[in-house]
């Protein structure tokens, strides 16, 4: 029973460390951005530097146990990546954020860590030391998964994802996972309780983001300008056209001719215009001096 126990535990751990590469690797696009622009305006170092005493702390644990080289793999490559982010936001940081990370590092790595191995060689002995150092690392692990409810509450305020990255949030809920199952399938509580909380905080996260994701789509599908119409034409019919009472009366054939007759001669360059006086006939000559009558239109009411 116990082989079948270690079988499972290698694959988990395996698992896990698969994972959790990935996980470290995240936050490569953040530092592909700051070297861009040659600046770490914006970013904070306090995740690297958690992240790094993690996994110095992690390490230690490890070799304290003697039977966890999987949890000792993925520490190492941990500490050797989180080590190449904070020089590189060093490199890039405002003096102030380099002053402020450098005494993060002294107060953490060198001062934190290095007490607690002089504490625990020094003072406690045989396998209470391994006990001592893993309740360390539970506690500290406990402190960064309550970390992200910083961000919860931020999405749930602001209701937007936008500082939530889901894919970062569905592959910290699998490393909790798979960190679970390996410390609960090797019987260490200081592996296996922490992630319980990280399983939990992430499939929170992972709802939220559900949740307030389509919110946002339907606030931008709402925002959206209206669609500009293209202008239609109106054509009323012959019908409309007669119930209208202040349209113009339609014209009668005859005088449709009449004013065709009329245009005609004012257009012409040798029309004479003759002059009509009162009621009397008037006309205009032709080329042959024939009186032509002028039309008489009718007025229109």
């Amino acid at each position: 029973m116990a082989g079948i126990s270690n079988h499972w535990a290698f694959v988990f751990g395996v698992l896990g460390n698969i994972v959790s590469f990935i996980v470290f690797l995240s936050p490569i696009p953040t530092f592909y951005n700051i070297y861009k622009k040659k600046s770490t305006e914006g970013y904070q170092s306090i995740p690297y530097v958690v992240a790094l005493f993690s996994s110095m702390l992690w390490i230690y644990y490890a070799l304290l146990k003697t039977n966890m080289p999987l949890l000792i793999t993925i520490n190492s490559f941990g500490m050797f990546i989180e080590t190449i982010y904070v020089g590189l936001y060093l490199f890039y940081a405002p003096k102030k954020a380099r002053v402020q990370t450098v005494k993060m590092l002294m107060l953490s790595v060198v001062g934190g860590f290095g007490a607690i191995i002089l504490v625990t060689e020094f003072v406690f002995k045989g396998a209470i030391r391994g006990q001592v150092v893993g309740w360390i690392c539970l506690i500290f692990s406990l402190c960064v998964f309550v970390a992200p409810l910083g961000i919860v509450r931020k999405v749930i305020k602001t209701k937007s994802v936008e500082y939530m990255p889901l894919l970062l949030s569905v592959f910290l809920t699998l490393s909790a996972v798979m960190w679970f199952f390996y410390g609960l399938l090797l019987k260490d509580i200081n592996i296996a309780a922490p992630n319980v909380l990280g399983f939990i905080f992430g499939i929170l996260q992972i709802v939220l983001y559900a949740i307030y994701s389509k919110k946002e789509k339907v606030i931008l599908k709402e925002q959206k300008l209206p669609e500009i119409q293209t202008p239609g034409v109106i054509v009323k019919d012959h019908e409309n056209m007669h119930t209208n009472k202040n349209k113009l009366p339609e014209l009668t054939q005859e005088q449709i001719i009449d004013i065709v007759k009329l245009g005609l001669l004012v257009c012409s360059d040798k029309t004479q215009v003759a002059t009509c006086p009162n009621d009397t006939n008037c006309g205009v000559k032709d080329t042959n001096n024939n009186v032509v009558n002028m039309p008489k239109l009718q007025t229109v009411a």
